[in-house]
């Protein structure tokens, strides 16, 4: 099987079992301050799972590209990737575990034909926050499940978040398959085996973790299951290497063509390359370039960590061609191809410059010594752009003594005093609707009605970033904003502001809403419905909320800052006072 049956089969059980398609959306979170990518494919969820009606209904399924940056340095093994994609159903308020645990294993033993002999499962073993769940348990056995195959676990495993400080969560059951093809599952299910592979995992979403960090049940019990597609196609098709697969093999392929070297003698850079310039043009695509801040930095470091493992390789200028097999596996993306190829190229460009520069600072710091320190090697790592992996690499070339234990401990100092000075910024939960961030919310709808109209209207918005102190807008406009231009933007949203404008919800067709001329993306696998919050003539968008009842409750809306995000991007921070 492969990827592109895998997507099918999914979408097509789950719409059997009335569940409606939503789109997969862009990395960049909306609105939310607590996450620099979209990490699992609830996250877009997070108001409906809360509370808010779904213009889809309860029951929804999709499939949605995510990032995680927690394992950039893991990447190289055969089942770690920053950039994977995710298939998930949910039920918003509906069914629960019964129904939950009925719909994975169907899908499983009876679309994808796994053996039930090759299949064990987990579930939570309890503790002060939740009792163990025997539900889950009998659920299983009333399957056919031997008891030997189920295992209770504690929090660690078979429990779920919430992805914030606050928001949903609970317990979990976890379903795993037996990897090796030539020896059948043991009897008796040993959770510590890492033959056993988790496959799926139903997330039995019913509880709530308060600012209080009180963990209490929630009022809307809520569904939310994760199946990754790239783990999923390896374990179906008898692959012990995820990057056999169908989504991989080409990229790998293109790098042994340009090294003229072989997987199997180079499987680490090999890996390290597909998967870094994979997530690099995912997240290039949804409008990030290479900068020293936030989802900038993050792809900046895999770019040129990719090129870092590329120069192993003795390859180089080499990330435009890696690319090109990503575009053809990925035809079902809307790929702004020229503009990620330029990218990539101007990166490579400028980490190949600097390695040069950092080299010349390696000979200047070792010159009268055979010692680097912690603080020396961080500054090369820091200012440079100098990878550990390099500062190691000529150290030991050189005869050079450095412990990477001093530069831990340097870069250990520096992160803590970056999470103190960005603490406020992730404070909020996922599922933080506080009065401040409401009205905030809101003043962004007004904040883009002001640009189309001062600016034009093909300026559109490029993500936004909303914590209880402030907003940062980010859209399409390629210089500087006059000072005429700011000061006239805050007037027209202040206007509207005083004229004390109820806020109306109203559900609609993607069609009827591009039609009545709201704004938004109009994404043609999106079924049935959409919200559009209309605020008096002035804005209509297709929106999740949360926003104020009205207008006149925000405030006075000012600009702070106006600068450059990327190239052909513009931000605005401002405050609501």
């Amino acid at each position: 099987m492969n990827r592109k049956e895998l997507i099918e089969k999914y979408l097509e059980f789950f719409k059997s079992k009335n569940h409606k398609i939503i789109p997969n959306v862009s990395l960049i979170p909306q609105n939310d301050p607590t996450v620099l990518f979209i990490t699992a494919g609830m996250q877009p969820l997070v108001p409906f799972l809360m509370g808010t009606s779904h213009p889809q209904g309860k029951r929804l399924v999709g499939l949605q590209k995510c990032v995680r940056t927690g394992d950039i340095e893991e990447v190289g093994d055969t089942y770690h990737h920053t950039l994977f994609e995710m298939l998930g159903n949910w039920s918003l308020g509906d069914y629960f575990k019964n129904e939950a645990i009925d719909y994975s294993f169907e899908f499983l033993t009876k679309i994808l034909n796994i053996p039930t002999e090759r299949l064990a499962f987990s579930v939570f073993q309890g503790d002060e926050d939740a009792p163990k769940d025997e539900e889950a348990a009998s659920k299983w056995k009333s399957l056919g499940i031997s008891e030997k195959r189920i295992a209770f676990l504690g929090k660690k495993d078979n429990w779920w978040g919430p992805a914030g400080t606050t928001g949903p969560c609970g317990p979990d059951t976890e379903i795993f398959y037996w990897k090796p093809n030539n020896t059948p599952a043991p009897e008796k299910f040993n959770p510590e085996d890492d033959n056993w592979v988790e496959i799926w995992n139903n997330v039995l979403m019913g509880n709530v973790k308060t600012t209080e960090e009180k963990i209490i049940p929630a009022k809307q019990k809520n569904i939310d299951t994760g199946m990754g597609v790239e783990r999923t196609i390896a374990i179906l098709n008898g692959l012990e290497d995820n990057y056999l697969a169908d989504m991989w093999k080409p990229i790998i392929e293109k790098i042994e063509e340009l090294s003229t070297q072989s997987y199997e003698n180079n499987e680490k850079s090999m890996r390290v390359i597909a998967d870094h310039i994979k997530a690099a043009v995912f997240i290039i695509n949804d409008g990030i370039t290479p900068n020293p801040a936030e989802q900038g930095y993050v792809l900046r470091r895999i770019i040129r960590r990719a090129v870092r493992f590329g120069k192993d390789l003795g390859i180089s200028n080499f990330t435009k061609e890696v690319a090109e097999p990503v575009f053809e596996i990925y035809k079902d993306y809307n790929f702004n191809k020229e503009f990620i190829l330029e990218e990539l190229e101007k990166e490579e460009k400028k980490f190949t410059n600097t390695l040069a520069a950092g080299l010349k600072k390696f000979n200047k710091l070792t010159k009268n010594t055979r010692e680097l320190s912690g603080k020396d090697a961080f500054l090369l790592y820091q200012s440079f752009g100098f990878p550990i992996e390099m500062i190691i690499e000529e150290c030991k070339n050189r005869e050079i003594k450095f412990q990477k234990k001093d530069f831990q401990e340097e870069e250990k100092k520096h992160q803590e005093l970056s999470q103190t000075a960005s603490a406020g910024k992730f404070k909020s939960g996922l599922g933080d609707n506080s009065e401040k961030t409401t009205k905030l919310h809101t003043a962004t709808h007004m904040l883009l009605a002001a640009l189309k109209k001062v600016l034009g209207e093909e300026v559109n918005q490029k993500g936004s970033n909303i914590t209880p102190e402030r907003l940062r807008f980010d859209f399409n406009f390629d210089r500087k904003l006059t000072p005429e231009e700011k000061t006239e933007i805050e007037k027209l949203v202040n206007e509207e502001i005083k004229k004390g404008h109820s806020i109306t919800r109203e559900e609609m067709s993607p069609k009827e809403a591009k039609e009545k001329g709201a704004t938004g993306v109009f994404d043609d696998k999106y079924e049935g419905t959409v919200s559009v919050y209309t605020i008096g003539n002035f804005s209509k968008e297709i929106c999740t909320g949360p926003h104020v009842e009205n207008t006149s409750s925000m405030g006075t809306f000012k600009i702070k800052k106006e600068e450059s995000s990327s190239a052909g991007t513009r931000r605005i921070k401002a405050i609501l006072e």
